[in-house]
């Protein structure tokens, strides 16, 4: 007989004064089934008979994980004149609703022309070559800066730029972007602007005759091709560090967030003051090594790999779970919330660029929140695990 039907019957008896044989309440033939109501309301809510040792998940609450890989080097790039870039946004990457992404590729002498976004803000890794940037603020004023491989850039929504190659050499960079439907076939190009506005309103804006416009791009050049810019020819014009839209993530100690197995360089709005609303770096985890269990508490996270080979295993709630493995050139997505893992399953290091759509950096790891809590607690929790067991996680 079950504790809450005992008490029923005993009280009853006691009610009436007399010991006598009493019908059980609620005797079960298996586990107590919830009817609606059972539980009383508001102050007069009272306990009901233990159920199933596990939570029975509905599979109309719950969609089904939606896939969190994306081959985004595997996709069609827009190729122009000076180069290509590939991206994945939710329209071809579902799940990415918080954050954008692309692999852009410039050839020496060429330029992304200048340029904005109205619905996000860009966050840059460059990956090999020299490349530079200039930008311009709502105030007028403008920083030129120079980058090297391991370098990062940050762009505020609606802050006009451009990115060009430096050097003999290709660049190649991956892009963030905080939202997940932008587009770069959706970004405010300059030729692409003077194409479509009537040549007296360009003349009357730059004073001079509108047939000059008659030698402009019929069209958005996107990337151009042009003449090589020769390291010694490029302006270097950077703002103070507390207002500089450049990151030497590689060579700035406070980037280094090390753990054990792996190396993470990190640059978060408190090492970056312009970077207000994405935090980004740069992860190696060792072979056989992990980034342990954990979730990001205020933020998506966007992956792009580009070295060795990982997986991923993502905990969604509801008894959801799935695991991917991951090769150069693929993305990761993972929702705010949703617990997380990433292990090295290769041969080499495991190299992964990760950027998170909000400046302050937030995350919590399931091996300290286990040995924050009372032994007594992760005893009811993990209930018939062994105490020497639940002894070793709280010491792992």
């Amino acid at each position: 007989m079950d504790p809450i039907s005992r008490r029923k019957m005993l009280a009853a008896t006691a009610a009436g004064g007399l010991l006598t044989t009493t019908t059980i309440v609620n005797a079960q033939t298996g586990p107590f089934q919830s009817k609606p109501g059972d539980g009383g309301v508001a102050r007069a809510a009272t306990e009901l008979p233990a159920s199933d040792k596990v939570a029975y998940h509905d599979p109309k609450d719950l969609a089904d994980l939606p896939d969190f890989r994306f081959a985004l080097d595997g996709s069609r790039p827009k190729v122009t004149s000076g180069g290509w870039a590939k991206e994945a946004t939710v329209h071809q990457f579902p799940i990415s609703k918080g954050i954008a992404g692309v692999h852009m590729f410039l050839n020496p002498g060429a330029s992304r022309e200048l340029h904005w976004h109205a619905i996000a803000a860009e966050w840059a890794y460059v990956i090999d070559g020299r490349c530079q940037t200039v930008v311009l603020d709502p105030s007028g004023a403008s920083e030129i800066n120079n980058y090297g491989p391991g370098d990062l850039w940050f762009f505020p929504k609606g802050h006009g730029h451009s990115i060009q190659t430096i050097g003999d050499k290709p660049c190649h960079f991956v892009l963030s972007f905080n939202n997940g439907s932008f587009s770069e076939h959706g970004t405010f190009s300059i030729s692409d602007w003077i194409d479509v506005t009537p040549k007296d309103m360009l003349g009357l804006n730059f004073g001079v005759p509108k047939d000059v416009f008659d030698a402009f791009p019929k069209g958005e050049t996107y990337i151009q091709a042009g003449r090589v810019l020769p390291a010694s020819e490029a302006l270097d014009a950077p703002w103070p560090k507390e207002s500089t839209h450049k990151f030497s993530l590689l060579h700035d100690n406070r980037a280094v967030r090390d753990f054990d197995g792996g190396m993470f360089r990190l640059a978060t709005v408190d090492e970056w003051p312009v970077s207000k609303s994405m935090s980004g770096g740069v992860m190696i985890i060792k072979p056989g090594a992990m980034r342990k269990l954990h979730w990001n508490v205020n933020a998506n996270e966007w992956q792009y790999y580009l070295r060795g080979k990982g997986q991923v295993a993502l905990f969604g709630s509801g008894g959801r779970g799935k695991v991917a493995e991951f090769k150069p050139g693929d993305v990761a997505y993972i929702p705010q919330g949703f617990g997380h893992a990433i292990k090295n399953v290769g041969d080499e290091d495991l190299e992964i660029v990760q950027t998170w759509d909000n400046g302050k950096f937030e995350e919590t790891d399931l091996d300290k929140w286990v040995k924050s809590s009372p032994r007594y607690l992760l005893a009811n929790n993990f209930a018939g695990v062994p105490e020497t067991t639940i002894t070793r996680l709280k010491q792992a």
